[in-house]
């Protein structure tokens, strides 16, 4: 038996590829707790360290996440979890063998050994060995192998079928992205229904004081980057400019603009990104970013509850014309500004970061007008909100609506036990459930950043605890991959994420409405129609 000299064994990997030695066959050899397997070297794609992970809910126990590999999705399985050994944190000397299986699979093991050639008649059979793990994954044995007493031969396909029959030997799903159009024709009807008597907002706080925009006049919610090119010979209000999808977006900061002190500008602060178009929020004639303390929820609020801005404020010379309507809130306990675009617009601050807009170029030109409504119609607008360590999008049409947690839910007996209760919004009896108990994530207690997204599924709006909503994103569809078929509920509830390679970030988009099956659906309401 041949054997190469001692090296990384990322470089042996490489330099051999996986070609077959004449004299015999190579594999890659590793350790799992004081054991020695090995994987045939033909296929095995590379070796590498333990990568950032993305954790997926109702996935196998023995799925550690899903990572990026060079724009890849890569799914990360334990070995030791797979083998029901002891578990325990990654070292420096962990690696991850990532290995063809129609598709690639990283499997996660202690330590990697070396790249040795056996040959065929010194491959025993498995009859005689008493090993950790069953022989029925072994395709056989090699005795005194080098410096180990017997190196485990494993039959990748079975090993895969213990906890993944879905994805061995699955190339990829053939499903295309952009088979989600159906489901997408039906959120859209959903939205529209019962709209007539109530307007929508985007809410959120400037100095403790809750505002809201209309959201046919919002574009999408981002965070402040890091970087804001600031412009010399401008009011404080105008913060600068920023660079967002290859256009130029600048911003005005409300806290001054209402001649409140602006603190340092942190984590929490959001830009609702408006536009001046009244009929199209995608129009690009004019956006202004305007950078908020906080973003706060979606509401959805009647007509009756909206009530003028009073006489004494709307007149005179000192009048407030940014503020048209206050909406009315929890019996008037927390009232709500709407402010006026058109009249924001015609504010000074405002009028200056539209003249720098088209002092850069964004204005007038026509060539980029065309390319920008081109890209409009690759994009996607996702809320993307946070469960356990993770984040999780939705497609913008799904959401009805996204409120705060009431202090009390009204419990329901005898119902599965991820629903946490109902409550009553604005007349109509809403099922809640925990997001985390109907993923089997672990659960937590409640806190003030904690929202309840609302959809509407199949005639029932439901609405879901969420850890706390992140933003509004706008993604080109060509970012949007389909996930591997990690198990048969994971891919229905789960079959796409954003993969935005450059921000370092993976955004697992759920569909709602494969949340329940029809059983759950019926029962939900069921009891809709009970309460």
């Amino acid at each position: 038996m041949a054997e190469y000299p001692q090296e990384t064994s990322e470089e042996n990997v490489a330099r051999t590829g996986g070609a077959l030695f004449a004299e015999g066959r190579q594999f890659v050899t590793f350790f799992l707790a004081e054991e020695v397997f090995a994987f045939p070297v033909i296929s095995v794609q590379e070796i590498i360290r333990v990568p950032n992970l993305v954790h997926i809910p109702l996935s196998p126990r023995s799925l550690s996440g899903l990572a990026n590999l060079r724009g890849t999705l890569l799914p990360i399985v334990s070995m030791r979890s797979l083998f029901q050994m002891e578990t325990r944190p990654a070292s420096e000397e962990t690696r991850v063998v990532v290995v063809d299986v129609g598709m690639p699979v990283g499997f996660v093991v202690d330590r990697v050994s070396r790249v040795v050639t056996v040959e065929p008649d010194k491959i025993e059979t498995v009859d005689s060995i008493q090993a950790t793990v069953n022989t029925e994954l072994l395709t056989g044995v090699v005795k005194e192998c080098g410096d180990h007493a017997m190196v485990m031969m494993l039959d990748v396909q079975r090993m895969m079928d213990i906890d993944f029959k879905d994805i061995a030997g699955q190339r990829r799903r053939e499903r295309s992205v952009k088979e989600s159009g159906a489901s997408q024709t039906q959120a859209e009807k959903s939205a529209e229904e019962g709209g007539g008597d109530e307007m929508q907002l985007v809410s959120f706080t400037v100095n403790q004081q809750e505002y809201a925009f209309p959201i046919e006049r919002v574009q999408e919610i981002v965070r402040v980057p890091d970087e804001v090119s600031h412009i010399p010979n401008t009011a404080s209000h105008v913060l600068g400019i920023i660079n967002l999808r290859s256009r130029l977006l600048p911003l005005v900061s409300l806290r001054q603009m209402f001649h409140f002190q602006q603190p340092t500008i942190g984590e929490h602060n959001r830009i609702v990104v408006i536009s001046l178009d009244d009929k199209n929020a995608d129009a690009r004639g004019g956006s202004v970013g305007i950078v908020t303390d906080q973003v706060n929820e979606v509401l959805r609020v009647p007509m009756g509850l909206a009530d003028n801005v009073p006489a004494l404020l709307s007149s005179g010379e000192n009048s407030v014309r940014e503020i048209n309507t206050i909406c009315r809130l929890n019996d008037g306990k927390r009232l709500v500004s709407i402010l006026d675009v058109e009249a924001l617009f015609e504010h000074k601050a405002l009028k200056e970061a539209l003249a720098m807009q088209q002092e850069s170029g964004q204005g007038d030109d026509k060539r980029d007008d065309r390319r920008h409504k081109e890209a409009l119609e690759d994009d996607v607008q996702l809320v993307v909100f946070r469960l356990f360590e993770e984040e999780y999008g939705v497609r913008i049409e799904n959401v009805q609506e996204i409120i705060r947690i009431p202090k009390e839910l009204t419990a329901v007996p005898k119902v599965s036990d991820f629903i946490e209760g109902m409550l009553n919004l604005r007349g109509s009896i809403l099922p809640v459930i925990d997001l985390r108990r109907r993923l089997g994530l672990p659960e937590c207690k409640r806190n003030d950043r904690q929202r309840i997204v609302v959809f509407t599924m199949d005639g029932v709006q439901t609405g879901f605890i969420v850890d706390s909503v992140a933003e509004v994103l706008k993604i080109s569809k060509s970012t949007i991959e389909v996930t591997p078929n990690l198990s048969e509920e994971q891919a229905r509830t789960m079959g796409q994420v954003a993969n935005l390679e450059k921000q370092k970030r993976m955004v697992l988009i759920l569909e709602p409405a494969q949340l329940f099956d029809q059983k759950q659906l019926k029962a939900l309401k069921s009891m809709h129609k009970a309460a």
